[in-house]
């Protein structure tokens, strides 16, 4: 795997040494128990896999790299460079400016752009239209694209389905920048419709089943769909790809719905000219830090912290995966973490922050899960670490604790 020069300030002192023990004594990702470290008062058990992935990484040194070669040029970002609001802080606090947000509202206009600026296209890609009208300006789309290799590999698995006359079927949000990408891109080839979740799947292949009526179709998918989509004509023959940071578990779910239901209309025998049996489109990290979660949950614990962007698709699904089975705070920092009596996190049902107190339980010893998403820096769950470890007396030390392990192994 590449290793990318990024600012020293994401990387950490404790976090990182324990990857890289961990990647050296099960270098095949094998073994996805959590590392438990144990302070005495206070045990972290730290998941197997987390943080910054190969294309965050790939992002973040594209982008500090055109700062640094470029000072006297206006940079641009089309919207934020991945979904963590420390790394897009820094960014702005550069010079860079944003010209969308995440909902694709505009607050640079087209206009104000001019051939001599360098425009950066985030880690989740973005649609065709838009990289016409980078080109239009006469800016070099190429030059200054992040987008992770996965989110492409998910392109090109469109293209090639869509080549064979299938229909995409693409598991995500539909309001997220990387499905709105991918509708753009897989449109080119095929005729293509977003499914959020199982139970959209459910409705849309209600109308493969002719149970309902194909106007109804137009309403409920609004949006979701590309220009043109038939019903009667563009639902025979279909494919599954996803968003790149969706639950593995419910891909194959919706995938499996939808290759039932063509069992059911066209009979078995006859799958495979109307079903296309598609590998999971998840990326490699995703699929890495879902595993190493359902890991870290089979240890028993009196609460999971999960740090990473509130609007962060693969972190919402980790704390998705947590809420399941422990209480579980979700927060963007240490700073969210006000005193040893009072938390301030997100609850991703009611989308806002919420506090809650005496979150650290009075016991003799307590233990807490740790994970983060994949676009949260190592260095900020080092500090949420010892933040919490700060609020504990007779605690080991970190260095002795991390010399213990290493030795130990």
């Amino acid at each position: 795997m590449k290793k990318f020069d990024i600012p020293v300030y994401y990387k950490s002192t404790i976090i990182s040494r324990i990857k890289e023990f961990r990647r050296d004594s099960d270098p095949r990702r094998n073994d996805v128990a959590p590392t438990e470290l144990d302070f005495g008062p206070v045990r972290f058990f730290i998941a197997r896999h987390f943080g910054f992935c190969y294309g965050v990484e790939n992002a973040i040194e594209i982008a500090y790299k055109t700062i640094e070669d470029n000072p006297d040029k206006r940079i641009f970002l089309l919207s934020e460079m991945i979904h963590n609001p420390g790394v897009n802080q820094d960014l702005t606090n550069r010079g860079v400016r944003f010209i969308m947000d995440t909902s694709s509202k505009q607050s640079i206009a087209w206009n104000e752009l001019n051939k001599d600026d360098i425009v950066l296209i985030p880690t989740f890609g973005t649609t065709i239209e838009v990289e016409n009208k980078l080109r239009e300006i006469g800016l070099f789309v190429e030059t200054y694209d992040t987008t992770c290799p996965f989110v492409e590999k998910v392109w090109n698995r469109s293209a090639a389905l869509g080549k064979e006359d299938y229909t995409i079927i693409i598991h995500g949000k539909h309001n997220h920048e990387e499905t709105r990408a991918t509708l753009s891109h897989s449109t080119q080839n095929a005729p293509s419709v977003i499914v959020r979740d199982l139970n959209e799947t459910k409705i849309l292949c209600s109308f493969i089943l002719g149970e309902r009526n194909k106007e109804e179709f137009y309403e409920i998918f609004k949006e979701k769909y590309s220009e043109g989509f038939d019903v009667k004509k563009d639902l025979l023959k279909v494919g599954v790809v996803n968003q790149t940071t969706m639950l593995a578990s419910e891909t194959q779910e919706i995938a499996d719905c939808l290759k039932t239901t063509m069992i059911k209309k066209y009979g078995k025998e006859n799958l495979k000219e109307h079903f296309a049996d598609t590998s999971d489109t998840l990326c490699y990290a995703t699929y890495d830090n879902q595993e190493a979660t359902y890991g870290l949950l089979v240890q028993p614990a009196d609460f999971a912290i999960v740090v990473g962007g509130y609007n962060s698709s693969n972190t919402t699904h980790i704390v998705e995966l947590c809420e399941q089975k422990i209480k579980t705070y979700f927060i963007s920092s240490e700073e969210k973490i006000i005193s040893d009596k009072l938390i301030s996190h997100f609850d991703i049902h009611q989308k806002k922050e919420i506090e809650t107190e005496n979150y650290l339980p009075k016991k003799d010893r307590v233990d807490i899960l740790l994970t983060s998403g994949a676009s949260c820096p190592d260095a900020v769950v080092d500090r949420v670490l010892q933040k919490i470890h700060s609020y504990f007396q007779n605690t080991r030390s970190v260095e002795a604790v991390l010399d213990e392990l290493f030795k130990s192994n």
